[in-house]
């Protein structure tokens, strides 16, 4: 790795479900693994601590009532012990972090956020980020968030930002990220983010069906004209979040880290338990489709990555991490982040400040003001 690139390190994770402890100790192993292979910055999942709430994808609002209870108990806090290791850690090994949790606040005894923080190599927070808004069911277990985080971080390995999940699609909070010279853009998924129950058949994906822009459906033609809403498919993950990651990509100008988090059987058995239908959540949450963990250059074009054998230190060529877990790494150069800048600047050259004015509220909500 040559002196003037930033390794990055995407960690492919499940956590130990609904465990903070666990998934603390495991982040700590996984942070001390990419450091040894000389990583600047160490990512992680979505709500990696202590765990993505998908079981409200599947059940009824009615049965979850003691898996929200589990959640918010070990849901952590950003000034907590388990933040605090983490910190250390990055200290300790001179690495960036940034890490998705579950957050809990201490004027409330079950209001949760979906938040991430960027740690930086002294070990401390240079950004603390609650999610703008859960997206669909994570409404049932996260508040909406403020615009406090919406920061990029001017670090010795380039100025990063992070948006969680589905944020990658709102344009506004994107250009803000643009508009602050961003040059690593984050973007954190869950392993899955299922839209549909299958029931009796797999339905197929748009990444299953269309290869070259050929069907490989038997349905026919019909079937293969009509759009994925018709036809009922589920969520494709890896279409859905790269394409977001890579259009923010392709106008900035900056790297994408797409980092989503791995399902577990730990997680699959829990959300399976005490199912009313534990046949049709088992098969969902088996067959929906899978995030996957990837990098996209400063075209939006997919960026090889590479991980390391733990025991003989050979690095291998992926595309992308999905089923299996790991760290997938890339060596990037900012330098790379300069060209495209001549065609389309969108918070410099290439924008009409005269025209379009954006203002972005950055006060942290609290619910009252004491004076």
């Amino acid at each position: 790795m040559g002196s003037g690139l930033t390794r990055i390190a995407a960690c492919h994770a499940s956590p130990v479900f609904l465990s903070a402890l666990g998934t603390t100790a495991k982040a700590l192993s996984l942070i001390q693994e990419a450091a040894k292979n000389k990583a600047n910055l160490v990512v992680f999942p979505e709500s990696y601590i202590p765990a993505f709430p998908i079981w409200s994808a599947l059940r009824a609002p009615t049965e979850n009532h003691e898996l929200f209870k589990r959640m918010v108990e070990e849901s952590i806090y950003v000034d907590g012990d388990e933040v605090n290791a983490i910190r250390a850690a990055a200290k300790q090994f001179k690495v960036l972090v940034s890490l998705g949790f579950s957050e809990k606040v201490r004027y409330s005894s079950a209001t949760l956020f979906n938040s991430n923080v960027l740690i930086g190599t002294n070990g401390e927070i240079l950004v603390h980020h609650r999610k703008l808004m859960p997206t669909f069911y994570e409404k049932l277990t996260w508040a909406p968030g403020d615009g406090h985080g919406l920061q990029v971080a001017d670090t010795p390995f380039g100025k990063i930002g992070v948006l969680i999940c589905g944020e990658n699609t709102n344009p506004l909070a994107l250009y803000t990220m643009t508009a602050q010279g961003e040059q690593i853009h984050i973007s954190s998924w869950p392993a899955i983010w299922p839209t549909r129950i299958p029931q009796g058949v797999v339905l197929p994906t748009q990444s299953d069906e269309v290869v070259n822009g050929n069907s490989n459906s038997s349905g026919g033609r019909a079937k293969a004209s009509s759009s994925s809403v018709a036809r009922g498919a589920n969520y494709d993950n890896v279409a859905a979040n790269r394409t977001r990651a890579a259009a923010h990509c392709f106008e900035a100008k900056c790297f994408g880290v797409l980092c989503a988090g791995v399902l577990g059987d730990d997680a699959i058995e829990a959300v399976t338990a005490g199912s009313r239908s534990p046949e049709i959540v088992s098969k969902a949450l088996q067959q929906s489709s899978r995030g996957a963990t990837m990098f996209l250059d400063t075209t939006g074009t997919l960026l090889p990555g590479f991980t390391i054998d733990p025991e003989t230190s050979a690095e291998e060529q992926k595309d992308l991490l999905q089923k299996e877990e790991g760290i997938l790494y890339v060596d990037v150069n900012l330098e790379d982040c300069i060209e495209g800048k001549q065609y389309h600047d969108l918070a410099g050259g290439y924008q009409r400040l005269d025209v379009f004015e954006l203002k972005v509220n950055r006060r942290r909500r609290e619910p009252a003001l004491f004076e």
